[in-house]
């Protein structure tokens, strides 16, 4: 492709590009998903159920959260607003490493941002979950969150979410595409999770656990009676050692359970519950 070519994807990518207004965790972006004024976003820069969205021209809409999954940390927001320019989506599937990437946002109050590096991979990046990314070396600061991942073409290859080990990772446009039509990951817990170190005294064995932060309604976990605050240690089987598996405990096809060892406000007592995994599957777990 050529320079004015790309100049071209790249101005379509931005006019498609949102200035997120998202109350006290400040701004982030959004993609133009649909003309008929569907944005998507990332969950963690939606902190309320209505919000702001500023386009490209500099028009501004209320917004609501239409649906909203912080495992896969993705959010459908709406706007009464036709005739959208919408972002191209692309096939993550067929992203290979080398490829060129463009990475748009609004990072630090600079709107527009636009910065290009290369795919280095796609699929789990080792320490941080069984999780499948697009990683490419842009740069990403605070703002980019929930803006375009693009390719040479500028069409959507993915969601930006953050920045590990120097790396830009975007949840890919398949997983956005499911997301939006309904489908739950099979592996679904339905938590928000931060790995916490315990005293050692408490005589639990392992000094790691996962504290959840969230429990969203509805999930697997919210039938197990799980609540925020309470602290994952791992299953009957095995200790977890990292955060990586709780996600090899929730692999897995079709219906099934896993027991899990928690703590709810007391060191002392390890409690135990069975989670039912599955897509379609409604049963509800006892917590012990």
């Amino acid at each position: 492709m050529g320079a004015t070519g790309f100049g071209e994807a790249a101005e379509q990518l931005r006019r498609a590009t949102v200035l997120v207004q998202s109350g006290k965790r400040g701004n982030g972006s959004g993609i133009v998903w649909s003309g008929d004024g569907t944005i998507v976003t990332n969950a963690h820069v939606v902190d309320r159920p209505h919000l702001r969205v500023e386009l490209w021209d500099g028009r501004e809409f209320a917004a609501r959260v239409a649906s909203r999954d912080v495992r896969r940390d993705i959010a459908a927001l709406r706007i009464e607003a036709g005739g959208l320019p919408a972002a191209p989506i692309g096939d993550s599937s067929r992203v290979r490493p080398g490829q060129l990437a463009i990475a748009i946002g609004n990072p630090l109050g600079f709107v527009g941002a636009l910065t290009t590096g290369v795919i280095h991979a796609v699929g789990p990046l080792p320490g941080i979950g069984s999780a499948t990314w697009v990683q490419a070396g842009v740069r990403l600061a605070p703002g980019n969150s929930g803006g375009p991942l693009g390719d040479a073409l500028g069409r959507v290859i993915g969601v930006n979410t953050m920045v590990a080990r120097r790396m830009a990772l975007a949840v890919p446009s398949n997983t956005v595409r499911d997301f939006l039509l309904g489908k739950a990951p099979d592996g679904w817990l339905g938590v928000t999770v931060r790995p916490i170190r315990l005293p050692r005294e408490a005589g639990l064995g392992s000094d790691f656990g996962l504290l959840l932060l969230e429990v969203e309604d509805g999930s697997p976990a919210a039938l197990a009676s799980l609540l925020a605050g309470d602290i994952l240690l791992g299953t009957e089987e095995r200790a977890f050692r990292d955060l990586g598996e709780l996600s090899s405990a929730l692999a897995g096809q079709g219906p099934r359970t896993v027991r899990f060892e928690f703590l709810r406000g007391d060191y002392r007592r390890v409690r135990r519950v069975t989670v039912a995994l599955g897509r379609n599957l409604a049963g509800n777990g006892l917590a012990a």
